[in-house]
């Protein structure tokens, strides 16, 4: 019996892990398979997103849902803006990007200190109680958050699928140069798809807020995660980012649940696997050999 409870936690641990790290993953490599920018300011997006929510629940007084709304919209703003100004102009460095994009993600880390401190602070579930399965407790807000993490990532699906946006993306994501001579303007869907990236985020930082504390570094953890999704993976491919997010969410649920005392080397288990796969296949697990095979 306690095998099966064990079995049962690390299932529905894994499945809300990998479903954050997908939508982060993903998102983070929408924007670099289009413009090849690696941000690393991508969680810290998701950051100021749950922060919002919090402002708009205690301080405006606005309904929880309301609230992850005006989050989800002013973050967007923000990030089409930090895009034009600081990434656009040097988005064909690098170096530059990532220097960047790390100091864009600190900076933001720095305002979230000064406003609202260090201390922990929390959201509100939206659906108070639970379920057991198997003297297993299951949260309504733990399911919620795991269907709309999955309706958020079906509806990107049909988006790159089903659209001529999507078609447009995937074709710049491919080449760029022939993407500009069919007549598709390269510059206007790098700056859809950076917002559609951090929209992607801040959805994510409003779905994982009540399951989570909230902490002016809460940004690092994921951050690593992401980026270790997306190498494990193969830079650039959606999806690798799902698969790749779903492994590393399950590792570190295995971790946390069979080894409680080491739990705090959940991160590093991760890593280790990445690193494992990448010995075995440096591109990643749906990545290419040559960048210029893209």
């Amino acid at each position: 019996m306690r095998r099966g409870t064990m079995l049962l936690d690390i299932l529905i641990s894994g499945l809300i892990s990998g479903s954050i790290y997908a939508l982060l993953a993903i998102s983070f490599s929408l924007i670099y398979g289009i413009a090849r920018i690696v941000n690393l300011a991508h969680t810290a997006f998701y950051m100021v997103a749950s922060y919002c929510i919090y402002l708009g629940i205690y301080k405006l007084h606005m309904h929880p849902v309301w609230g992850m709304l005006l989050s989800v919209i002013i973050v967007t703003l923000f990030g089409l803006i930090s895009y034009k100004l600081f990434m656009d102009p040097i988005r064909e460095h690098e170096a530059a990007v990532l220097i960047g994009t790390i100091a864009l993600a600190m900076a933001m880390q720095e305002i979230m200190l000064l406003i609202f401190t260090g201390d922990y602070l929390s959201v509100p579930a939206l659906i108070d109680g639970y379920f057991k399965i198997f003297s297993v407790k299951v949260f309504y807000q733990q399911l919620l958050t795991f269907v709309v993490a999955l309706s958020i990532l079906a509806a990107l699906w049909v988006l790159l699928i089903k659209t001529r946006l999507g078609l447009a993306i995937r074709s710049t994501a491919e080449d760029r140069e022939v993407a500009n001579l069919m007549g598709m303007d390269e510059s206007r869907v790098t700056m859809i798809t950076m917002g559609i990236s951090v929209a992607l985020a801040a959805l994510t930082g409003a779905v994982i807020a009540p399951l989570t504390t909230l902490s002016p570094f809460m940004w690092t953890h994921p951050l690593i995660m992401v980026l270790a999704v997306v190498v494990l993976g193969g830079m650039g491919s959606i999806k690798g980012s799902f698969v790749g997010a779903y492994i590393l969410g399950f590792a570190e649920a295995i971790v946390v649940f069979v080894a409680p005392m080491g739990a705090y080397l959940k991160g590093s288990v991760a890593l280790s696997i990445m690193i494992l796969v990448l010995l075995i296949r440096p591109e990643g697990l749906f990545g290419v050999v040559f960048e210029e095979e893209r």
